[in-house]
């Protein structure tokens, strides 16, 4: 039930209670920071919308009524409560400055968070500012966003095509996806790419449903080659970056992954990077959040803020 339009400011309720302690419009205005014209003012205001004669006027000062003295009571207890509010607010804030909880696919949990949260952690030393406390989920895109959604994290980081309904976000990064075998491999010895029929059409090593890294493969494909053609069931899900790699070392099948993934054992020759002839692997990598069109203020947009200066440096 809304409050009617008789219900007073809390401004003018301290007012109020200023001239019951002091006795004095000049004294009530020392302590609220106002002249005693302006004082008088707010009473007259205060008494046009309540409808309640409540300060009387003396050559001795001024002086509560009956009406202003229960008025008083009642007012002082809404100001402990505002005064509670106030302080519980400004701890909230205080802590949204301070620690964030962050939900981050896979890909950008192992291989980008912590080079980002670490160069975050240096600048606030730099700045003598307290370090923010992150406490970081790593999961699949699909459930990084449920996690936003719901509240159980503060911002979160997806690497899929899409964005759920009623999230915003913003570009942060980019990433490349490879098609990978074992050198013993018959791809890793020809001479041509393979083709977007060829990839659509051979099991792969493959995260779960709901993968950023999955939904892209699948998105691209139908793209370069119509909803009307299915992509070949999996050889083998599985749930993270490392497992694929361990399949597909031991000889599983290919698998399309982040370069980010297999870095080290692509500059090694454990893997080998496969061509793939017009299939766009490019993609984006967003942070998420919900509410306004930019991100919460504190450590949430800290975090954005300074992901984006370090990706923009490179």
């Amino acid at each position: 039930m809304p409050l009617s339009p008789r219900m007073p400011d809390l401004t003018s309720l301290e007012i109020l209670l200023a001239i019951a302690d002091h006795g004095s419009l000049s004294a009530a205005g020392r302590e609220v920071g106002l002249t005693q014209q302006a004082i008088s003012a707010r009473i007259a205001s205060l008494e046009a919308q309540t409808g309640v004669h409540l300060v009387m006027r003396t050559t001795r000062g001024s002086q509560l009524t009956a009406s202003g003295q229960v008025a008083a009571q009642w007012a002082g207890r809404l100001l402990q409560a505002a005064h509670e509010v106030d302080a519980g607010l400004a701890s909230l804030r205080e802590t949204s400055r301070s620690r964030v909880k962050v939900s981050a696919s896979l890909t950008v949990a192992e291989q980008l968070l912590p080079g980002w949260l670490v160069s975050l952690q240096a600048a606030a030393r730099h700045r003598g500012q307290p370090p923010v406390e992150v406490v970081l989920t790593a999961t699949n895109s699909d459930h990084v966003m449920a996690q936003v959604r719901s509240g159980e994290a503060d911002v979160g980081f997806v690497e899929g095509p899409r964005v759920a309904p009623g999230l915003r976000s913003r570009v942060v990064a980019h990433d490349e996806l490879i098609l990978v075998v074992r050198p013993d491999h018959l791809w890793a010895r020809r001479r041509e790419p393979v083709t977007a029929r060829e990839l659509n059409d051979t099991p792969l090593v493959t995260r779960e449903p709901g993968s950023g890294t999955r939904d892209f493969l699948t998105t691209a494909l139908r793209k370069r080659l119509g909803p009307g053609r299915p992509q070949a069931p999996p050889a083998l899900e599985m749930s993270t970056a490392a497992a694929i790699r361990a399949a597909v070392l031991a000889g599983s099948a290919p698998s399309v992954i982040s370069r980010l993934a297999v870095a080290d054992d692509v500059a090694s020759g454990r893997l080998h990077v496969v061509e793939v002839e017009d299939v766009g692997l490019r993609r984006a990598l967003r942070a998420v959040w919900l509410g306004g069109r930019t991100p919460p203020a504190g450590a949430v947009r800290d975090l954005i803020g300074h992901i984006g200066s370090v990706t923009h440096r490179r």
